[in-house]
């Protein structure tokens, strides 16, 4: 395998799960991060202030942020409403997220995963039109905190109707850490999406990344620190640390284009605008490369 993709979240999905910081403290580490050489960048979301606080300067944010022409930035929207913005805001990558547990789903966008199903059926024209694209990223994936285990038919049965009704890309979402190397396998196996994004609450986040990439995947998506969780679902700790997956994959001979000591810059100030200590191994240790003195 000669590289490997990956989409830094911490500006939106990071972020969110955090006590809200000011819209400069965002600027300026999605500012960092636009430096590392990382190609994409989960920038912001398009979400009621009340629904999610942390992201109610979006628009702010978004018009005073650096934009590396190298790097590709999206948006999360969760409606035809977020759509709009996003688009009048320039960007022409969106995601929207629908969880294959509906108890889940009901939580995180108070509808049933069906009709988050038809609400993107009539997203999908509205995003084309305007020339961009619409990413739909399907939580809940590998289990849920209120239902369990989800069965793999039950995923590929939301993939082949978002396909039919013309998704250009299908993300896999392990909400609350649940997956495993083996239910990795289970599920892509049985459906397969066009990137992973894991959790690394129960310690299995880079086991699970290598399992994918045994199986062929190539896109991820990482949080710088390991910021993260999911404000909707009980114990969805963080992330997998970006700097973690780039520090594996390099000592692993596999390209990224991700430039390790300025992502461990960036980490560091996530962890001084967050203001608590970030649950990253390799941004306390450092990299395997670096020794101490005698």
């Amino acid at each position: 395998m000669t590289g490997v993709s990956i989409r830094e979240v911490g500006p939106r999905d990071g972020l969110q799960n955090e006590e809200p910081v000011p819209a400069e403290a965002k600027i300026q580490l999605l500012d960092a991060l636009s430096r590392t050489g990382v190609a994409r960048i989960e920038a912001v979301s398009f979400v009621h202030p009340k629904a999610i606080p942390q992201m109610a300067d979006a628009d702010e944010v978004w018009a005073k942020a650096w934009r590396n022409p190298d790097v590709r930035y999206s948006a999360l929207i969760p409606n035809s409403r977020g759509a709009q913005r996003a688009l009048a805001a320039g960007f022409r990558e969106i995601e929207v997220v629908v969880s294959a547990s509906d108890t889940h789903n009901r939580r995180n966008l108070n509808r049933s995963t069906e009709e988050s199903l038809d609400d993107i059926a009539q997203l999908i024209p509205l995003v084309h039109e305007a020339g961009a694209t619409l990413e739909v990223i399907v939580a809940t994936s590998f289990g849920c905190p209120f239902e369990g285990d989800i069965a793999p038919d039950r995923v590929a049965g939301i993939v082949a109707r978002v396909r039919a009704d013309g998704a250009d890309r299908i993300a896999f979402g392990d909400t609350t850490g649940m997956a495993t190397p083996r239910r990795v396998r289970d599920l892509l196996t049985a459906v397969r999406p066009d990137l992973l994004h894991f959790h690394n609450t129960r310690g299995t986040g880079l086991a699970n990344i290598l399992t994918a990439m045994d199986l062929g995947v190539t896109e991820f998506d990482a949080s710088v620190g390991g910021l993260g969780g999911c404000p909707y679902a009980p114990g969805a700790s963080g992330n997998v640390a970006t700097e973690e997956v780039v520090h594996m994959l390099h000592d692993m001979g596999i390209d990224t284009g991700i430039d390790l000591d300025a992502l461990l810059e960036a980490a560091a100030l996530a962890e001084r605008l967050v203001g608590r200590p970030l649950p990253s191994g390799v941004l306390r240790a450092g990299p395997r490369t670096r020794l101490s003195a005698f």
